[in-house]
């Protein structure tokens, strides 16, 4: 197990080299099992980076704090939160508004990681949630995008559901480090939820996801145990079998003849 958190001149020094992988948590408990399995680099939000036991929970990793769209507004915004995922532990921040941001927080030396391809709260402009770069035109506009995220100085990004072909091509001419979501192995980390991972939920899962557990049925069985153990504890009470004598504390006789003695009068 790795016992030091990779820098981003790790990171870089890798490219090319072997997959990194990488994990999207969103519990202490994920966090804490994606440092014991020597995951290279985990995606935290905000809330759950900053709690203080986070970092004692998940020492090794290389984590990267997410900023998501929308949720702030000015350079400042950004410039403020992404310090204090900093202090809080990170590594690097994900960024996925404008490059004049990204170039701002690079100014700062925060370690940017940025978005190409498919990007969520961009879906309208290419189509929602498809994939991007079937065409030579699309695929151009990826590579564009991904050079003008190098030349604003993010250090990686995130290229999501696009061809393999493609995505391994643009890896291949750009100094960033490529993180595939979807994007196929010629790219240089692999990226998954650990929800999908776990399978955390039923019904729909990405295309590029994997499960490798089935934790709702899990979950299901254990709701139904908790509704279980509620209905036998309501039971209990309405019965009288709860509490029982191995429930409670004692007082010696005489304590309690004298206490009673000194209600009596007091309430006499």
């Amino acid at each position: 197990m790795k016992s030091t958190q990779p820098t981003v001149a790790d990171l870089l020094s890798l490219k090319g080299k072997r997959q990194l992988t990488k994990l999207r948590v969103e519990t202490l408990e994920e966090a804490a099992a994606a440092s014991l399995a020597d995951i290279d680099m985990l995606s935290v939000p905000p809330e759950l980076l900053e709690q203080p036991e986070f970092r004692a929970a998940c020492p090794r990793p290389f984590v990267v704090g997410g900023l998501e769209p929308g949720a702030y507004i000015t350079e400042e915004d950004y410039l403020r939160v992404a310090f204090r995922l900093l202090k809080a532990g990170a590594n690097a921040v994900y960024c996925g508004a404008s490059l004049g941001i990204v170039r701002r927080l690079r100014d700062e030396g925060i370690p940017v990681v940025g978005h190409v391809g498919l990007i969520p709260s961009r879906r309208t402009w290419t189509g929602g949630f498809k994939a991007v770069g079937k065409t030579a035109s699309s695929a151009l506009d990826i590579w564009r995008t991904t050079k003008a995220l190098e030349d604003a100085g993010a250090f990686a990004a995130e290229i999501e559901v696009v061809p393999p072909q493609v995505a391994a091509a643009i890896s291949e001419k750009t100094t960033l480090l490529m993180i595939s979501m979807g994007a196929g192995a010629g790219c240089d980390a692999q990226y998954m939820f650990a929800t999908d991972v776990l399978g955390c939920h039923d019904g729909h899962y990405p295309r590029h996801s994997k499960v490798y557990r089935n934790f709702s049925t899990e979950y299901r069985r254990l709701q139904g145990e908790r509704v279980s153990a509620f209905s036998e504890y309501a039971a209990d009470v309405a019965t009288g079998v709860y509490p029982a004598d191995n429930h409670l504390v004692t007082i010696e006789p005489e304590e309690l003849r004298l206490f009673l003695t000194e209600l009596e009068g007091a309430a006499g």
